[in-house]
């Protein structure tokens, strides 16, 4: 088998909107009741996916959910309540870094690569994303000689999937080490992913107790806006980027992580030059940090925001003029994800494994997105002000435009 990093990038829903369901999610609840832009949401993301593609790096897609969620508004009766409704027409599968947590084969005990679904329990919205999202997974990664797959733990204890776990490697393909990040409750926001969720994933992978680290995220960066983890770090190979206030005992984590990979780069982002708040605004660190194929150099791709930023900017800037491990950083436009409080690291979901191992109709290529794009162009609403959410002529439209690019997909097992 030929090992390789590809990221699935959620496709942006035709029920794009901005309800601010996620307290906790600054940009969310900020942009709350104005008018969202589906099509434009959905070919800024696909814009992304092609430029990954186009710099070596494999790609691939995650479908948007079946919405309006019908099930979820009969369950309770077909409520009036806007919040309900709201819950009900959710796009926000599109942040396919919640999707699961996924541990690739050189980890694992089968020599499997395992998914476990996120429960998204503490917000309504997400926590009704879960079998829809492992159904989409169990298709996807379907061969049982390479995939293991399990369903989401009981919702006592959130879990938000990726976007609280990072792995740290010499290669992608080398065996590495998995490092949870939990929160404590308290403070003006919940925090999301729990300590009990983040070691019964690492116990369903059946990963090795001495390569497996569990990590506090500062209460701090939580209170400030950091409602996950890749708010304010992201991994890839060798490298930890983070904000100097990521972690509540950073001392500690790092030297579980030089004493476990003595290779370890940490390029630490201080307060002093970047504050957390400049950081969660930025969104510098729910960036993409890439191997690029060649001469193995990292690439950091952050959001527009945080290279217009200045202070974002001057501090980027001297890290490139430096010897440091990135050596590149690639703004993209995804503004109507940042809207709603996620950048380039939310809208992918980081998987180790052998292409041809996938179904292939979920790897993006030249003739794939020309398809994903005359869909979207054609079919998703311009735009959706949260106010026409429950609109039965917008259901139909939101319905029938999903239904199309599954068509076009040859996906229609997931109708």
């Amino acid at each position: 088998m030929t090992l390789t990093e590809i990221n699935f990038d959620g496709i942006v829903g035709p029920s794009h909107n901005y309800a601010g369901l996620s307290l906790g999610n600054l940009a969310a609840t900020a942009n709350a009741g104005t008018l969202s832009h589906p099509r434009a949401a959905a070919l800024q993301g696909l814009e992304k996916m092609r430029a990954n593609r186009a710099l070596g790096l494999e790609q691939g897609f995650l479908l948007p959910l079946p919405r309006p969620k019908a099930s979820f508004l009969e369950a309770l009766g077909q409520p009036d309540e806007p919040a309900l409704k709201a819950t009900a027409w959710s796009a926000s599968a599109m942040w396919t870094a919640n999707a699961a947590t996924v541990s690739p084969a050189p980890d694992t005990a089968d020599r499997r690569c395992h998914f476990t679904a996120a429960n998204l329990a503490t917000m309504a919205h997400r926590s009704i994303e879960w079998p829809d999202t492992a159904r989409q997974l169990r298709l996807a990664f379907a061969d049982p000689r390479h995939f293991a797959h399990h369903d989401a733990i009981p919702a006592c204890y959130g879990d938000e999937g990726a976007a609280n776990h990072m792995r740290m490697a010499a290669s992608h393909t080398a065996p590495g080490i998995e490092i949870f990040v939990y929160g404590r409750s308290g403070g003006a926001f919940p925090a999301r992913q729990h300590e009990q969720a983040s070691r019964a994933v690492a116990r369903l992978h059946a990963l090795p107790v001495d390569r497996v680290l569990f990590a506090e995220q500062d209460p701090a960066a939580i209170a400030a806006g950091a409602f996950h983890n890749d708010v304010v770090a992201v991994a890839n190979e060798r490298v930890l980027f983070a904000h100097e206030q990521a972690f509540a005992d950073p001392a500690t984590l790092f030297a579980q992580i030089r004493e476990r990979l003595p290779e370890a780069e940490i390029v630490i982002v201080p307060a002093a030059a970047v504050t957390l708040a400049e950081a969660v605004a930025s969104y510098l660190f729910n960036a993409q940090l890439v191997t690029l194929p060649g001469d193995g150099g990292m690439a950091l791709i952050v959001p527009l925001e945080a290279w217009s930023a200045p202070k974002v900017r001057i501090w980027l800037e001297a890290m490139l003029a430096g010897n440091g491990p990135i050596r590149q950083v690639i703004p993209v436009d995804v503004r109507q994800s940042m809207a709603n409080g996620g950048g380039p690291a939310c809208l992918r979901l980081r998987v180790v494994a052998d292409p041809a191992t996938v179904d292939p109709r979920f790897l993006l290529s030249d003739a794939n997105a020309a398809t994903i794009a005359a869909v979207v162009a054609r079919h998703w609403p311009e735009q959706i002000d949260p106010t026409d959410l429950g609109n039965g002529a917008l259901a139909s439209d939101v319905v029938r435009a999903r239904g199309k690019l599954l068509e076009a997909l040859d996906l229609d097992e997931l109708i």
